[in-house]
């Protein structure tokens, strides 16, 4: 009995650094309330959404919010975490600049030229960032691509 005893123990001890590890971990992408309460708004008229920031030119350097699976991402993409339950990419070649940066999806009024769904609602959403800090830096998950991300999930 008490050797069944210690092996559940040493169970539990050795899980414990995985448990704050992941507790631990500092999101790259994070989003404003007021940006919150519009993703909600579209999820209630779309259903699941996604986001894509492409760093193309004027608004498409923007975060564009989609229908789950409306935007076709893959291997010149990258996942960097989920935003009020919705999956973020960013282009690969974007990233290369953005990587130090922890993103801050936010809304403001005006519209936008992109085919994002809160364009009609009079609003945008916009990414504002900050650099990590170097304790940050060794906090992060690594990034998965587009490709690799479908293979785990269905869009």
């Amino acid at each position: 009995m008490i050797a069944v005893f210690d092996w559940v123990a040493s169970l539990r001890l050795a899980a414990v650094p995985f448990l704050f590890f992941e507790m631990d971990i500092t999101p790259r992408v994070l989003i404003t309330p007021e940006a919150a309460n519009v993703v909600v708004q579209l999820r209630d008229r779309f259903g699941d959404l996604m986001f894509h920031q492409s760093g193309g030119c004027c608004d498409g350097s923007q975060p564009m919010c989609f229908e789950k699976g409306e935007f076709i991402v893959g291997g010149s993409d990258v996942y960097l975490g989920e935003i009020k339950n919705c999956a973020f990419f960013m282009s690969a070649d974007q990233f290369e600049y953005w990587q130090h940066t922890q993103l801050i999806i936010d809304i403001t009024p005006g519209r936008g030229a992109s085919f994002s769904l809160e364009i009609p609602l009079g609003l945008r959403f916009i990414t504002r960032s900050r650099l990590f800090t170097d304790d940050e830096l060794h906090r992060l998950r690594p990034v998965i691509s587009g490709e690799e991300y479908l293979a785990i999930h269905s869009l």
